[in-house]
C-alpha cells in the first residue's frame, strides 16, 4: 500500500513537474519569436551610422537615430527624479506604516494609477506643463514618464520591504535604535536588490512608452541640449518612422525597435549581475 502510493505520488510530481514546464514555455516561446522576429529585421539597418549620426531629411536614404538614442535616456533619468523619490518613499511608508485607512488609500490610488492609460497621464501631463510652459519640452516628457513609474515602484518596494525579517528589526530596535534609523540603515539595504528590481521594472515599463511623448516631450530632428526645448526619443521616432511611406525608414523603426529592446534587456543583465550578492545574502 505504502509503495503504491509512493508511486502515485511520484506520478503527480511529474505530471506537474510537466505542467509547469509547458506553462513556462508558453510565456517565453513568443517572447523568443518577437525578439527573433525583431532581430532578423532590425539587425539589417544597425550600423555605426545609425548610432552616430542625425535622421535624414524626408526622400535621402542613411541618417541615423543618435539623438533619439540620447534623447530617450535624458527622459529616462528626468523620469526617474520625479518618479522613483516619491515611489520608494511611498513603498517604505506602506511596508512599514500602511496598515490603516491612509495606508489603503494610497494602495488603492497607486493601482487605479497603475490601470490609467498613459495616453491619459499625457494628457495630464500636457495640462501641467506643456500648456503653461507654451511649448512642448523634454521636462515635460520626464514628468509623464515619472508619473507612470510611481505605481510600480511603490508596490514593489512595499512588497520587497515586507519581505525583510520582522526579527531583524526587532534586533535594531533592542539596541536601542531610532526606528527611523533602523528603516533607513538595516531594512531599507536589505531590500535594496529587490528595490533595484523593481525600479528596473518601471524603467522597462516607461522605455518604450509612445503617446505621453506625442504630447509632452513632442520629437526633434535635431541635437537638443535644452530641457525646456522639444526632443527626440526612441519610442517617438520609431512611430515616425513606421507610418511612412518610405522603405528606409522602415528599415531603421526596425533597427530602432531592436536597439530600444537590447538596451532594456543590457540594463536587466546588469542589474541582476550587480544585485546578485546582495540578493544572496537577503536570503
Amino acid at each position: 500500500m505504502t509503495f503504491d502510493r509512493y508511486r502515485r505520488r511520484k506520478r503527480v510530481n511529474v505530471l506537474v513537474s510537466a505542467l509547469a514546464f509547458l506553462c513556462a514555455a508558453i510565456t517565453i516561446i513568443p517572447l523568443l519569436m518577437i525578439l527573433g522576429h525583431l532581430l532578423a529585421q532590425g539587425a539589417k539597418a544597425v550600423n555605426l551610422d545609425f548610432f552616430t549620426q542625425l535622421p535624414k531629411p524626408v526622400g535621402e536614404v542613411g541618417g541615423g537615430m543618435a539623438n533619439a538614442i540620447v534623447g530617450t535616456l535624458i527622459l529616462i533619468g528626468l523620469a526617474c527624479l520625479v518618479g522613483l523619490p516619491i515611489g520608494i518613499i511611498g513603498g517604505i511608508y506602506l511596508a512599514e506604516f500602511g496598515n490603516n485607512k491612509t495606508g489603503w488609500l494610497v494602495r488603492f490610488m497607486s493601482d487605479v494609477l497603475n490601470g490609467t492609460p498613459s495616453i491619459v497621464i499625457g494628457i495630464f501631463a500636457y495640462t501641467v506643463v506643456v500648456l503653461p510652459m507654451k511649448r512642448f519640452s523634454a521636462l515635460a516628457g520626464g514628468f509623464a514618464l515619472g508619473i507612470i513609474m510611481i505605481p510600480t515602484v511603490i508596490r514593489a518596494t512595499e512588497e520587497l520591504v515586507k519581505l525583510v525579517p520582522t526579527s531583524v528589526r526587532e534586533a535594531g530596535l533592542a539596541l536601542g535604535i531610532p526606528q527611523w534609523r533602523v528603516i533607513l540603515r538595516i531594512v531599507v539595504p536589505s531590500a535594496k536588490a529587490g528595490i533595484v528590481t523593481g525600479v528596473l521594472l518601471a524603467v522597462a515599463r516607461i522605455g518604450g512608452e509612445t503617446a505621453p511623448l506625442l504630447f509632452t516631450a513632442f520629437g526633434n530632428q535635431f541635437w537638443q541640449r535644452r530641457l525646456d526645448q522639444p526632443i527626440a526619443s526612441l519610442p517617438v521616432q520609431i512611430f515616425t518612422y513606421a507610418i511612412s511611406p518610405f522603405e528606409d525608414w522602415h528599415r531603421q523603426a526596425w533597427a530602432g525597435a531592436l536597439v530600444l529592446v537590447a538596451m532594456i534587456l543590457i540594463t536587466s543583465v546588469l542589474t541582476r549581475v550587480v544585485t546578485k550578492g546582495q540578493d544572496r545574502s537577503m536570503r
